[in-house]
């Protein structure tokens, strides 16, 4: 594996629905699971590194909706929670070339050479290996994007009082359409 440092002060974006009374809990995606993390393993919280990645995410977000983003209207649409690190955060590289190639998935990742996106347990058993090293997440291209583009942060709180920070909060047409 290779790690990098995240940047202190990142600004990190969560999707979220309006009325979640704690966007930034790891609670839930531990007990569900996602893409790095398996169901019922450890605290992970699913960030967006940019506005435009969380734009590719929506989709994914409302697919049990029966809506489309033009749909949706700003006071009920998903609000975009915007949040910080804690500083120093070690964490896996899954998205450099050098990095992909280090962790065994494919040069095309997030999809395959015949362009199927990659299943999630061999990403989870990736997200365990780095968890168990003590490394605080992945950051990986956005599996919403076949090109690769777009970043997002499977990120692993070191204790329950590691938190992310909320700044603030859009409503859905002020981080949607902009």
């Amino acid at each position: 594996m290779i790690t990098e440092v995240l940047d202190d002060g990142w600004l990190w974006w969560r999707i979220a629905e309006a009325g979640w009374v704690e966007p930034l809990s790891p609670d839930y995606a531990q007990a569900r699971g996602g893409r790095w993390n398996p169901p019922n393993s450890h605290p992970t919280l699913y960030l967006n590194e940019d506005k435009v990645s969380a734009r590719m995410n929506l989709r994914q977000f409302i697919s049990g909706w029966p809506f489309e983003p033009e749909d949706l209207r700003s006071e009920t649409g998903p609000v975009l929670v915007c949040a910080t690190l804690p500083r120093n955060q070690t964490v896996v590289d899954a998205h450099s070339p050098a990095g992909i190639d280090a962790l065994d998935l494919p040069a095309t990742y997030p999809v395959d050479r015949n362009g199927n996106t990659i299943t999630h347990p061999p990403c989870q058993q990736i997200g365990t290996r780095a968890r168990e090293a003590g490394l605080r997440g992945v950051r990986a291209r956005s599996a919403q994007s076949p090109y690769g583009v777009g970043r997002e942060l499977a990120w692993f709180p070191a204790t329950t009082a590691s938190r992310a920070k909320q700044l603030s909060v859009l409503r859905f047409d002020d981080w949607y359409w902009k």
